[in-house]
């Protein structure tokens, strides 16, 4: 079965009965996603499927073959992290860390989806993410903190975007002017 994990294309045997996340831990070595419940309570196994966060003790590897995957490790990593992984720095939101991967998770998908959540949509988009050490104020500050950082990204991105059309079409203007002949030079 073939699968695309952080980017990659992957291909492994894996039994019918295998869930995503003892594909994503046992046979790919990918330790983001964590055990926690087993049963899809409590987020600790989160990951994007597609772009959608789903649990991955519950899903089977099988159902998801040819489909997306993205693990906390393909987000970002220590020298270069994504922004929600950077808020979740700047805000020490997390203490014992096994919730961590839900936590961010989560709050990828709720920014791809709502750029500018409100607390509100915050709790409710992690409302089902378990934190047993009690960071859910700094985990609240970290979402807001991460929309931040996510809306200068894109803003960025927009001036280098616009920047470069600039260019392209100056350079367009500039070569199209010197191949015409001008005016003048027409007898």
């Amino acid at each position: 079965m073939r699968w695309t994990v952080n980017g990659a294309a992957v291909e492994c045997d894996v039994p019918r009965e295998a869930t995503l996340l003892h594909l994503l831990r046992n046979d790919l070595q990918l330790n983001g996603p964590k055990y926690g419940c087993g049963l899809g309570q409590c987020g600790a196994c989160m990951v994007l499927i597609d772009g959608v966060a789903a649990r991955a003790c519950v899903v089977p590897a099988q159902g998801v073959a040819g489909r997306r995957i993205t693990t906390l490790e393909g987000l970002g990593n220590a020298a270069h992290p994504h922004p929600v992984q950077q808020a979740f720095i700047d805000c020490q939101a997390a203490q014992c860390g096994y919730c961590l991967n839900g936590m961010v998770v989560a709050t990828v998908a709720l920014l791809a989806r709502n750029p500018a959540p409100s607390d509100d949509d915050a709790r409710a988009a992690l409302s089902h993410n378990l934190c047993r050490c009690g960071t859910h104020v700094e985990i609240l500050q970290a979402v807001q903190r991460a929309a931040v950082l996510m809306a200068a990204q894109r803003a960025e991105q927009a001036t280098y975007q616009m920047a470069h059309q600039m260019a392209h079409q100056t350079a367009q203007q500039t070569a199209h002017q010197t191949a015409a002949p001008s005016a003048a030079a027409l007898p």
